[in-house]
């Protein structure tokens, strides 16, 4: 489903199925509840900042880690791998698949995997992929892409849950969470254990090192990488950090803004394949470094920030809009603010529009962004980058050019003043499409008896 079907698709779904407003608002703003605890904890603007500095210094520079993150790597025994984009990274893939006899694969949570499209790849080279986050797990069975980045089945409701491994795994109708976990497990554990392929993603790289770090909560990311003989991290080239001791602030800081954890359950720094008398880990070890418009994104003086973003989820737990529907409306990959903005940088404004229209400007996703991008200014930017490039459709065109006309104007700004005064029914009518979006949710808007300009020259008079 393409950017362009948001307002269609939004829309649908809060008619079809209005229950997932309340799933998804309970379970994001249990997220952002934790996330202001635990910001409160610790000195976070001071660790926000060092973290906003450490990825503009990283981005400043990538040409340089990349190369240096390459060669540690390798050193420790490696395959690197660079992919421009979807292709190159399935064509990456399908050699080792074929190299190394892959049947069976199982996966970590991955959005960049998601990103590239890998499950689909999979299945038509004829190998068999699970999901394993339990998230993910639940949402492959109802053949969904994910609705968050961190928590990618809080749209589903537990009936809904119950209903799917009822079908799936064959557990009763009325099954307990407890009973659910379980019975995923068991059917994971026989997959873990036959698994010819493990694939990741990558939370960090750290290029000093070429130390790979992921971090997860349930154990599925260690057993994926550790049991399967051969293990692929696709990793964006963003995901850089420079030094070892920068994990300190960004492991914590990650933690608190995704789940409002002091830090990620399981934390697994993977420095290379198997070593000689070590009881587990793949033999074979690849990292594929993804581009995929990253550096497209890079070249924009004013869109490169947002390729600082580590994927917590934070701004999507504290925007409005997106409690409202859940992930899947946006029709890519990342939802929520940081898609809004994303998608824009990756894809161009073109193929990325409206998304950057699908938010209010309030400012909560700037507020508790972990490093510090300015998602509203760059809202703005992708907004102003529209219009110029002609995107607007022919009415928006329209009543902006009305809308401009009279805000320069004071005779034509108190003739329209006076004109909605006059004829309050304009603003309540079904007639007028952005009034009919605005009244479908919400009561109709009232004009002030009075216009600002009068009573402004009554307060002036009265000093």
């Amino acid at each position: 489903m393409p950017p362009k079907a948001y307002p269609k698709e939004s829309r649908a779904l809060l008619e079809a199925r209005p229950e997932v407003r309340e799933s998804v608002t309970k379970a994001a703003l249990h997220f952002h509840n934790n996330r202001e605890r635990a910001y409160g904890e610790v000195p976070v603007e001071a660790w926000r900042d060092f973290a906003a500095q450490t990825k503009e210094h990283v981005l400043s520079r990538l040409d340089r880690y990349l190369e240096q993150a390459e060669a540690r790597l390798r050193e420790k025994g490696v395959f690197v791998h660079f992919a421009e984009g979807p292709e190159d990274a399935h064509r990456i893939l399908g050699e080792i698949v074929r190299k190394e006899g892959v049947r069976l694969a199982v996966k970590a949570k991955s959005m960049l995997t998601e990103e590239l499209g890998v499950n689909a790849f999979l299945a038509s080279q004829g190998v068999e992929v699970w999901e394993t986050d339990l998230g993910e797990f639940i949402i492959q069975l109802a053949e969904e892409p994910p609705s968050h980045i961190v928590g990618p089945a809080i749209h589903k409701s537990l009936e809904e849950i119950r209903a799917l491994f009822a079908e799936h795994l064959g557990t009763p109708k009325d099954a307990s969470p407890e009973e659910l976990a379980a019975a995923a497990r068991r059917f994971l554990r026989e997959k873990f254990l036959k698994a010819d392929l493990g694939i990741s993603g990558g939370n960090f790289l750290v290029a000093e090192s070429g130390t790979l770090v992921l971090v997860e909560n349930e154990g599925n990311i260690r057993l994926s990488t550790s049991l399967p003989r051969v293990h692929v991290a696709f990793v964006g080239i963003e995901k850089l950090l420079p030094r070892f001791e920068d994990l300190s602030v960004f492991l914590q800081l990650l933690a608190r803004a995704a789940t409002g954890q002091p830090i990620g359950t399981f934390v697994s720094l993977i420095e290379g394949p198997r070593r000689p008398g070590e009881p587990d880990g793949p033999e074979v070890l690849h990292v594929v470094f993804v581009d995929n418009g990253r550096t497209a994104a890079l070249a924009d003086e004013r869109a490169h920030v947002v390729l600082r973003c580590i994927r917590c989820g934070a701004c999507l737990n504290a925007c409005p809009v997106y409690r409202q529907t859940g992930g899947h409306p946006y029709g890519f990959v990342y939802s929520g603010p940081i898609g809004e903005v994303l998608a824009p940088a990756l894809l161009g404004p073109k193929d990325a529009y409206p998304l950057y229209h699908a938010s209010t400007l309030c400012g909560a996703c700037a507020e508790v962004c972990p490093v510090r991008i300015p998602i509203p200014k760059l809202l703005l930017y992708w907004r102003e980058r529209a219009a110029r490039e002609g995107l607007l459709l022919p009415f928006e065109k329209s009543l902006v050019r009305a809308y401009a006309e009279a805000m320069v104007r004071p005779s034509a700004y108190r003739l329209a003043s006076k004109a909605m005064r006059l004829f309050p029914g304009v603003l309540k009518s079904e007639t007028l499409p952005l009034v009919r979006a605005w009244t479908r949710l919400r009561a109709g808007l009232e004009p002030s008896p009075r216009p600002f300009h009068e009573l402004w020259e009554e307060i002036k008079d009265e000093g």
